[in-house]
């Protein structure tokens, strides 16, 4: 909706008409601090864990991946899980989550529209990739032989999916914040949304190599069987 008065949100486009819009109460620096807190926390109980959980010891690599994957659990069932059930309330609601997507909505409005897409696609990540980003981390603990399946799967639908968002906004001209804004769209847009293209797809190239490895280990271990 359009409105002549200036307007009395940090939004864009500028001209939208928010009339139950509550300004944060926690500055920019504590909800970034808090968020990045949390996530420095699971980083290092997570490899902790994964140093004396492990059925057999981890390489640094993959100890540090298994980190990713409960930082991605923990954004997805509780950061994003909490839009996906409370998307119709954050303009009005103080809860720090609340506050939290308000704030990242100054780079990308769509959060806080009620836009379908955002909804559907946060309410898939938040139910599946969630749970499934926790089993990763229990599946390599355990050697579980599904591991690097799962590592695939979580890791591909994390990538299509920011595929599709990246997309949608070039789709509308990217009028959902303002462009070449250095902290909301070069960082809260553009760098934390593309460490979910980076990092899903280093790992699928790694489960890639090793499910290719065990086929092929598998494939010969068949040959030679057959040949006696």
């Amino acid at each position: 909706m359009a409105t002549n008065a200036s307007p009395l949100h940090p939004y864009w486009p500028r001209h939208l008409r928010l009339d139950n819009f509550v300004p944060n109460d926690c500055p920019t620096w504590h909800i970034l601090a808090g968020l990045f807190s949390a996530s420095g926390v699971l980083v290092v109980t997570t490899w902790l864990l994964s140093g004396r959980a492990a059925v057999i010891p981890l390489g640094s690599w993959r100890r540090l991946s298994l980190c990713w994957f409960a930082v991605c659990g923990f954004i997805h069932l509780v950061i994003e899980g909490w839009f996906s059930l409370y998307h119709k309330d954050l303009l009005g609601d103080q809860a720090f989550l609340s506050q939290l997507w308000k704030e990242y909505a100054k780079g990308d409005s769509r959060y806080i529209l009620n836009d379908n897409f955002m909804i559907c696609m946060e309410t898939l990540t938040a139910f599946l990739w969630g749970p499934l980003s926790i089993w990763v981390v229990v599946a390599f603990l355990r050697q579980q032989p599904l591991r690097f399946t799962l590592q695939l799967v979580v890791s591909v639908g994390q990538i299509y999916g920011d595929v599709l968002y990246f997309l949608t906004e070039y789709r509308d001209g990217f009028q959902h914040g303002e462009l070449g804004h250095p902290l909301y769209f070069w960082f809260y847009f553009v760098f934390m949304n593309a460490l979910w293209l980076v990092l899903p797809g280093i790992l699928v190239f790694d489960s890639v190599k090793q499910l290719t490895h065990a086929q092929s280990l598998l494939d010969a271990k068949a040959t030679k069987t057959k040949s006696k």
